[in-house]
């Protein structure tokens, strides 16, 4: 027999699926113990377990699971066979039918496509503090893209408004923005997407000096401090409208210790059972769960759930990538504290300095329900 934490690793299902098929009747343990819950599965279970994790990618409704898991060690497959078909065929409608829609989307944006990054027709001159820009490069620059089909994702956004230079990047999974004051300008909105390779190299240039000045002409821009300057081309890309990207809903604001949350993040347990993957990259699931006293602590082993695995999916529990985590608590600089936001588990979480407003970063939850 195997436990459900040993049923998770060799199905490649998460602990929390399996009770959730479980009390869809898809598959069902073979004893469970009656004193405390406890599931425990037949070795033969375990095909079946790997059969089901491959239906559900590829979509199959429960109802069809179902019938081609009680079908299958059967001696007729012809209704497995016609049930599988059967799904290849609504997958190819399903397809036919969204190439479609976005070929309509497509034509739309033909229509009212406008680059944000379209030359300047003049030169825009200002001055701004080194260290100040130093410090929201650094804030963002980890959650740059760097997926070759989204291009406008792969540099940082210089975001000019008024006396204020907002810096700002994402990869789509997280979303960092910070700022700094700046002195010549005072025009009107300009914004221009700074290759992340072209950001690394004006950092470099970014010491103690009191101030740096930067200069957007067309489709270039100049930085000049300490005695050097770097210089290049823009990215002719439309950067999403970030402004709309920030608005979260009301959550719990929960203030940490940062060198206890980073100890415990790196030390802590991943969710198990599963292998996660972003743009094919695989990665680990840190859990976070707020506590009634409003402590915010990792879930893991020992957390009260069958064989010793957490018990996840909870109001209060946020699965985040866990490296994207460190690297958001890193970039924050040295505070002692920082403040975390949760809206919930499908809302994206905050983090935040105690300090400001105006510097954070947003990292997307991931679901502890598939």
């Amino acid at each position: 027999m195997r436990s459900i934490g040993e049923m998770a690793r060799d199905s490649g299902l998460s602990v929390s699926a399996l009770r959730f098929y479980d009390r869809a009747g898809v598959l069902v343990p073979a004893w469970v113990d009656p004193v405390s819950g406890y599931r425990w599965y037949a070795p033969e279970q375990v095909e079946e377990s790997r059969l089901l994790a491959r239906l559900r990618r590829a979509g199959m409704p429960l109802a069809d699971i179902r019938l081609v898991l009680a079908g299958w060690s059967g001696a007729d497959t012809g209704l497995v066979r016609r049930l599988l078909q059967a799904h290849l065929r609504r997958l190819e409608r399903g397809l036919s039918d969204a190439r479609r829609e976005l070929s309509a989307l497509r034509a739309l944006l033909d229509d009212r496509e406008k680059p944000m990054t379209t030359a300047i027709a003049d030169a825009v001159r200002l001055t701004v503090p080194a260290p100040e820009l130093a410090a929201a490069v650094d804030a963002v620059r980890f959650a740059a893209g760097a997926d070759p089909e989204l291009p406008m994702l792969g540099g940082l956004l210089f975001d000019l408004e008024g006396d204020v230079l907002r810096v700002v990047a994402t990869d789509r999974y997280r979303m960092a923005l910070a700022q700094a004051g700046t002195a010549g300008h005072g025009g009107p909105r300009v914004q221009a997407v700074v290759p992340s390779p072209l950001v690394d190299a004006m950092r470099a240039l970014l010491g103690d000096d009191a101030s740096a000045h930067l200069t957007v002409d067309g489709d270039r821009v100049l930085l000049e401090a300490g005695g050097r300057q770097v210089a290049g081309p823009l990215l002719d890309h439309e950067f999403p409208d970030y402004r709309r990207l920030v608005r979260l809903p009301e959550g719990r604001r929960v203030v940490v210790d940062v060198a206890e949350l980073r100890e415990a993040v790196e030390s802590g347990p991943v969710r198990v059972g599963e292998v996660r993957e972003q743009d094919g990259v695989a990665f680990d699931v840190t859990v976070l769960e707020v506590a009634d006293d409003g402590t915010v602590r990792v879930r893991g082993e020992g957390d009260g759930g069958e064989d010793g695995t957490a018990v996840e999916g909870g109001e209060d529990h946020v699965g985040v990538n866990r490296a994207f985590l460190l690297q958001a608590l890193a970039a924050a600089g040295e505070p002692d504290r920082l403040v975390l936001e949760f809206g919930g588990p499908t809302a994206p979480m905050a983090v935040r300095r105690t300090d400001t407003e105006d510097a954070f970063s947003i990292l997307m939850p991931v679901r502890l329900d598939d």
